[in-house]
This record gives structure tokens, C-alpha cells and sequence, in this order.
């Protein structure tokens, strides 16, 4: 291992550490009541390299919470029976997480908020859905029958139920959060399986 290697992984761990803090931190007490001090703290780092890594508070707890999700669905996508599909495996998975989302709506909404409060915020959550798009195309690999090299299939569908989770996202959002957030993506999900529209008969009506 080259010290340069050595020196990029402890920057990663530092910046883990720094994400995971955060997150625990705004899971307990909000984002609002977490200041960048109280992380670096938790973290056991200085103001100084906090900021080194992380240009706000922010960006540091969602980070935090983002890594924690993709762990999640992950996890929840390897308990599905093999034998199933791609697509219904992410169903299943999403149907899963949605069982406790009762208990944590007011979660949801705060880290649905976090997510749009500027622009840099906005930006990073475009990013993060790649993360998620590439963790769930990873997940679901295995479930597709011969596939070729550079097979585009497992990513387009990390590409479509990230779609799909986003628009349901959006549409819960219209309403501040008071709908059904589990059944909106599940909705969105089950539109993947419609059936093409008919084409009209070029030659018209008989």
C-alpha cells in the first residue's frame, strides 16, 4: 500500500465518520439544533477539518443519512427470494421500508426539506440518486439471466425506480407530506410493469 493510498483512506474514514455523526446527531435532536461544532465533536475532529471535508452542516447530516438509506435498501433488496425478478425485488424492497413509515413521517418530510433547502443541497441530491441508482443496479445483478458484458439492464432499472421514487417523492411533497408516501411509490414502481399503449392502425379506421 502506497502512502498516498494509506493517506486517501483515512480521508475517507474521517469523512465517514463525519457523515455518520452528523446523521446521529440530526436523528436525535434535528438539523436545526446541530450546529457544525457538535458534529466535529461527536466526530472527534476539529472545526477546521470538518470543513475540509463538508462545506455546511447540512450537506454533512444529509450525507450521513443518505449512506445510512442506501445501506438500508441494499440489505433489503438481499432478503428477497432469488427467484424474483429485478423490478419486483425493488418493489418488494420499497414495500418493505415503507413498514415503518408511519412511526417516521415527520423524518421523511425533514430530510425531504433538508434536501431542497439550496441549491448546492438540490444539486447533491441529483447526485446522490446516481449513488442509488448504481447500489440498487449492483443489488439486482444477480437476478438477470445471461447478461452481457456492459449489459445496461441492471442500471436502467436502478435509473427507473429512482424515477420512480423521485416522482412519488414530489407528489407527496404537493401536500406537505399528509399522503401515503409507501403507496405513492409503489405506484410509480407498478407504472414500470404497464403494458405499451396500442398504436393507432396507420391505415386508420376499417
Amino acid at each position: 500500500m502506497t502512502v498516498t493510498s494509506v493517506r486517501t483512506d483515512r480521508r475517507t474514514a474521517t469523512r465517514q465518520r463525519i457523515a455518520d455523526a452528523a446523521a446521529r446527531l440530526a436523528s436525535e435532536h434535528g438539523v436545526a439544533a446541530t450546529t457544525a461544532d457538535q458534529i466535529a465533536a461527536e466526530a472527534g475532529v476539529g472545526r477546521a477539518t470538518f470543513f475540509r471535508h463538508f462545506d455546511s452542516k447540512e450537506l454533512a447530516v444529509a450525507t450521513g443519512l443518505a449512506d445510512a438509506a442506501i445501506f438500508v435498501i441494499v440489505g433489503l433488496l438481499a432478503e428477497v427470494p432469488p427467484q424474483v425478478g429485478p423490478l419486483d425485488a425493488v418493489r418488494a424492497a420499497y414495500a418493505r421500508l415503507g413498514e415503518d413509515f408511519d412511526a417516521n413521517r415527520q423524518t421523511f418530510l425533514d430530510q425531504a426539506d433538508l434536501c431542497r433547502s439550496s441549491p448546492a443541497m438540490f444539486a447533491w441530491t441529483l447526485r446522490l440518486y446516481v449513488d442509488w441508482e448504481m447500489a440498487i443496479a449492483d443489488a439486482v445483478r444477480p437476478r438477470f439471466v445471461a447478461l452481457a458484458p456492459h449489459d445496461p439492464r441492471p442500471r436502467m432499472v436502478g435509473a427507473m425506480a429512482m424515477a420512480a421514487v423521485r416522482l412519488a417523492c414530489d407528489e407527496w411533497l404537493v401536500d406537505r407530506g399528509s399522503g401515503d408516501l409507501p403507496a405513492l411509490v409503489q405506484e410509480h414502481l407498478d407504472a414500470l410493469h404497464l403494458p405499451p399503449d396500442p398504436r393507432p392502425d396507420p391505415r386508420g379506421a376499417r
